[in-house]
Order: structure tokens, then C-alpha cells, then sequence
């Protein structure tokens, strides 16, 4: 079992860079494939990127692909979600989410714990 903590999200410009982090608690977080997905006022949850054990492969939303990117450090139990050149339509209340398996998910589905979520919002 693990449990996510997400931080980082505020007000920002578009255009902007802006890191968000998620901390996991609990003894085993190396074995799982972490995700970020985001969910918008109306909307379903997308996901936005994904990260395999050990960092060995990423995967990423169509709509963020060049501009996001996912990295992790087992050592501190965490995973960052990268985000340039910020646009509106990236508001969003994003998630951190883990799933005990070797292959990205990109379902919310696929995953079996969750963060509380952090809002990013983007001003034109």
C-alpha cells in the first residue's frame, strides 16, 4: 500500500514552467508505475503522463507530449510532473496515482491509489 501526497500546483501565466511533486509514504513505493492524470471542471480525468519502475520508460498525453515531463527518485519516494510553456486549457485539478505493475496505464482505472489532488491554473 501506498499513500500520495500532491504539491506544487498555483495560479500561473501561460507560457509558464511549473513543478509539481508527489511524496509516497510507505515501504515499497520502487515497485510501482506512477501516473499523473488531470480532470478539468466538466470533464472526465485524462491522463496526462506516466512513469515505469526505475524510470525505465515514460508516456505521455497527446495534449501535453513535448511540453510535460515525468521523472522519479525511488530514493526519496517521489515523482515530479514537469510542466513548460503552460497554456489555459491546462487548468486542472491534477492527481498523482500508483499502480502495483510493469506497464503504464493510462486508465484511471488502471491505478489503485490516489492523491488528494493539486490545482494548477493557467491565466491567459
Amino acid at each position: 500500500q501506498v499513500e500520495l501526497v500532491e504539491s506544487g500546483g498555483r495560479l500561473v501565466q501561460a507560457g509558464d514552467s511549473l513543478r509539481l511533486s508527489c511524496a509516497a509514504s510507505g515501504p515499497h513505493f520502487f515497485v510501482f508505475t506512477m501516473g499523473w492524470f488531470r480532470q478539468a471542471p466538466g470533464k472526465e480525468r485524462e491522463f496526462v503522463a506516466g512513469i515505469t519502475r526505475r524510470g525505465s520508460e515514460t508516456s505521455y498525453g497527446h495534449s501535453v507530449k513535448g511540453r510535460f515531463a515525468i521523472s522519479r527518485d525511488d530514493a526519496q519516494s517521489r515523482v515530479w510532473l514537469h510542466m513548460n510553456s503552460l497554456k489555459p486549457e491546462d487548468t486542472a485539478v491534477y492527481y498523482c496515482a500508483a499502480r502495483n505493475s510493469v506497464d503504464i496505464g493510462a486508465n484511471a482505472e488502471d491505478y489503485d491509489y490516489w492523491g488528494q489532488g493539486t490545482q494548477v491554473t493557467v491565466s491567459s
